[in-house]
């Protein structure tokens, strides 16, 4: 399942209110630094930073993804490759079990429960 991408509420306002303050005047400007220019490029730059958030994510599901198709491969692979070990020496034998098998006689039985009616 992909990881959801991230929005931002404080972005989408900030664009909003940047649109009314335009109206007002382009070079709006207040004191200590505090104008339209340097608003409209944090806006910009959080824009820009969201972007890059939302495509790192999305290359982390890509690996992710290529991550459970090796992880699939791999399982298989292991368990041909015990088969194998059990086809040349036997379910019961040590090799078997030195390859990672439970050995046949090793295996415990179910104890069925006899009930009285």
């Amino acid at each position: 399942m992909p990881r959801k991408k991230r929005g931002s509420k404080v972005l989408t306002t900030a664009e909003l209110r940047a649109a009314s303050l335009n109206s007002l005047g382009s070079n709006l400007e207040f004191s200590e630094g505090i104008n339209l220019t340097e608003y409209k490029q944090l806006i910009n730059s959080l824009r820009d930073e969201l972007k890059s958030y939302n495509e790192a994510l999305s290359l982390v599901d890509r690996s992710s993804n290529a991550i459970d198709d090796f992880e699939k491969r791999l399982k298989d692979f292991s368990e041909r490759m015990l088969l194998g070990v059990a086809t040349v020496y036997g379910k019961d034998s040590s090799e078997y079990e030195m390859a990672g098998g439970v050995r046949k006689s090793d295996r415990k039985r179910p104890v069925r429960r006899i009930t009285t009616a």
